[in-house]
């Protein structure tokens, strides 16, 4: 069987993609690795009507109203390469489902995320999504006005360290990253952020949250520590051939208005596609996208 759409990624923007192509009583598969970007964070923020929720039960609600759909096939696994033009796409599995299946779609929806790219930091890790964060949007509210932190990784850090005091006593930690000019420095002490020079060595526990570790031995306790990441894209669309935008927080994949990537036939959508990523905007652009993919199998010959 030959699906409508093949949509590559089940979080938000790939199930919103496909709830659109339901609707219109299209043949969708949806092909998902069970890895959200948001999977270790406890409470999704900022979504209409879930504000508060953990990003599982808001997954799972959706998943429930997707299959329900009788036109829609749910594949558990990653998908090794994808093969094929505008029409005539094979995407071949690698996972749960057996590595080798193969799937057959006319058109291709990207939806499955990207990587953050974290600083090599011993300790960082292991408290990613629990207490070191990279919006405060999604993250600053739960924590309660406490004392939080940016740990530097260039001097896009400053965002942040102007952004945050709106969450609570603000520290920058520099950590060798960058060096404030005078402009930054009269901008930071405006807004109250402190400013920490010196090597950050490691983060641990403490009974705040998490502790950050300078060079010395010295612990300053936080309620939680906010970086700025670099992300990589899904493997697929490299070798799907689709064109990039290179930007300060790394590559996403060049789309239209209408979702459309520079490979005929083939959609984008999520974090994949943009730079600043929620839940409320991946289920917009995941919409934008099904409807895209919907109107091109009937408009595009």
């Amino acid at each position: 069987m030959t699906y409508d759409v093949a949509i590559v990624g089940g979080s938000y923007a790939g199930m919103a993609a496909g709830l659109q192509l339901a609707q219109a009583r299209r043949k969708v598969a949806l092909i998902d690795a069970g890895q959200p970007r948001n999977r270790f964070a406890s409470r999704s923020r900022g979504f209409l009507t879930q504000d508060g929720k953990p990003p599982s039960k808001i997954a799972a609600a959706g998943y429930e109203e997707l299959i329900a759909y009788p036109t829609v096939e749910w594949y558990s696994g990653n998908v090794e390469t994808v093969i094929g033009q505008k029409d005539d796409f094979t995407l071949v599995l690698a996972g749960q489902q057996g590595g080798g299946e193969r799937i057959y779609a006319r058109r291709v929806i990207l939806a499955a995320g990207v990587d953050d790219q974290l600083p090599d930091l011993p300790g960082l890790a292991e408290r990613w999504g629990t207490y070191v964060f990279h919006c405060p949007y999604c993250h600053g509210f739960d924590l309660d006005d406490g004392r939080i932190g940016v740990l530097a990784t260039s001097d896009l850090s400053m965002h942040l360290a102007l952004l945050l005091p709106e969450w609570g006593a603000t520290t920058l930690f520099l950590n060798d990253a960058f060096e404030p000019d005078r402009n930054q420095l009269e901008k930071l002490n405006e807004r109250g952020t402190h400013i920490e020079r010196g090597i950050v060595e490691q983060l641990v526990d403490d009974a705040t949250g998490v502790g950050v570790v300078l060079a010395g031995g010295r612990i300053c306790p936080l309620v939680g520590l906010f970086i700025v990441t670099q992300t990589a894209p899904s493997q697929l669309a490299i070798l799907l051939g689709c064109e990039f935008e290179v930007t300060p927080l790394g590559r996403v994949v060049r789309i239209n208005a209408a979702k459309k990537t520079s490979v005929p036939g083939v959609y984008a959508c999520g974090d994949i596609a943009r730079l600043v990523g929620n839940v409320s905007l991946a289920v917009s652009d995941g919409m934008l996208a099904g409807q895209a993919a919907h109107h091109s199998l009937i408009f595009d010959h």
